[in-house]
């Protein structure tokens, strides 16, 4: 859509005060005044804003086992982000949030600044470089919900500054954050983390994909003085799944806790068909216990269509899809199976809590349009206590959505 020009930070304001949530966009208009001049948005060659945004429509409906409390059948607006972007002279900004709940929610809040090849700076609350999985937008990828480890252990949204460059088939990106964000300012910490990736001479319906993802992560005294816990906690039959939640890790004694995570990724394109997996672990000490988990999945697509996966050598990950070939659409299958297990105990102890989730998630997409698309997915998880060797939940599950995005 054409850029819309200067779009004062008193209408933004005005924008957000009708959902009662002007506190953010007036920081943001703060930090944007204070980086450029006052003339500055009287020039139109220095100021352009476009206006952007996402809607996802979901529902589930469970066929539970008898164990524990069963999920509801039930439907609920996952997403629905609104965002401005632009220049401000020689920066890019952008403002975005999700008003999907009964709060405003920010996510990308950033100024950046562009230094040619040798990359570009990032300030602000921006996504943590981490994962394949985590780094593909949920406008773009396969599944209604990410894998456990992109759910569970990426950094998501934080406040911090980054780096990023793109030298030649290679991509990396290396940030020091806060682990607060904007919205989440009970949690306390310091953290650093950055992922590379390399894909040579990536070309439409060829592509080959690796890549490593880092992060070290302190947490300052989870669980006490009103600091929330850290848990690891998947929800293995769909956002909507929370009666089948598995707690895999739980540090709550109020210790600083150092966490180490990783991800190794892989991924081909060729033609209609792609695949990929990822190998994801992280390690907890809060210095008288510790816990470590893993991940890994690993899934196949196929555009029943001709359509090709796109990808973006610039950031190392999937974009949105192009020449959709007919006019009814194109259409995509996908295959995943994803597990998840965890394990904890007290220093020199055996294991106080030892468990595993695995799902397999059979998806249908049909893309109407680039940006307009029904996704269905058909779900069977598995959830076993595997200190006493017992299964504690199997749920089966249909999950559905309706996206829009601008």
């Amino acid at each position: 859509m054409p850029p819309l020009q200067r779009i004062p930070c008193a209408h933004l304001g005005g924008i957000v005060d009708h959902i009662n949530s002007r506190w953010h966009v007036a920081t943001a208009c703060a930090l944007l005044s204070a980086a450029i001049p006052a003339s500055a948005a009287a020039d139109d060659s220095t100021f352009s804003a476009s206006l952007g945004g996402r809607l996802h429509l979901d529902f589930a409906t469970f066929d539970n086992d008898d164990r524990g409390i069963a999920n509801k059948d039930d439907t609920e607006v996952r997403r629905a982000w609104l965002d401005v972007s632009g220049k401000l002279q020689a920066l890019n900004y952008k403002l975005e949030a999700d008003v999907s709940g009964d709060r405003v929610e920010a996510k990308d809040v950033y100024l950046a600044r562009a230094f040619g090849r040798a990359g570009t700076l990032t300030v602000g609350q921006f996504k943590q470089y981490f994962s394949l999985d985590d780094r593909t937008s949920s406008n773009y990828g396969s599944f209604l919900e990410r894998g456990n480890a992109g759910t569970t252990l990426a950094p998501l949204y934080r406040l911090g500054a980054s780096w990023q460059a793109n030298p030649g088939d290679f991509t990396w990106a290396a940030s020091l954050y806060s682990l607060e964000s904007i919205d989440a300012w009970q949690v306390k910490g310091r953290a650093a983390g950055g992922r590379v990736t390399w894909a040579p001479h990536p070309a439409a319906g060829d592509v080959l994909h690796l890549g490593l993802s880092l992060a070290h992560e302190a947490y300052d005294r989870p669980g006490a003085d009103g600091v929330p816990a850290l848990r690891i906690r998947p929800r293995p039959a769909g956002h909507l799944s929370d009666q089948s939640r598995l707690t895999l890790i739980d540090f709550a004694a109020g210790r600083d806790t150092d966490v180490e995570k990783w991800s190794l990724e892989y991924a081909q394109v060729r033609g209609p068909l792609s695949w990929q997996g990822e190998f994801s672990g992280a390690t907890f000490n809060d210095s008288a216990q510790r816990g470590k988990v893993l991940a890994g999945y690993g899934m196949l697509s196929w555009f029943l269509t001709g359509e090709s996966k796109a990808y973006d050598r610039r950031t190392g990950r999937f974009a949105r899809i192009k020449d959709i070939r007919h006019r009814g659409g194109a259409f995509e299958l996908a295959l995943r199976y994803d597990q998840m297990r965890g394990n904890q105990h007290l220093d020199g102890q055996p294991d106080l809590r030892r468990g595993s989730t695995q799902a397999w998630t059979l998806g249908g997409n049909w893309y109407l349009r680039d940006n307009l698309r029904f996704m269905l997915n058909v779900i069977q998880s598995h959830n076993r206590d595997r200190l006493s060797g017992t299964t504690v939940d199997r749920t089966r599950a249909v999950t559905g959505r309706l996206q829009f995005d601008f």
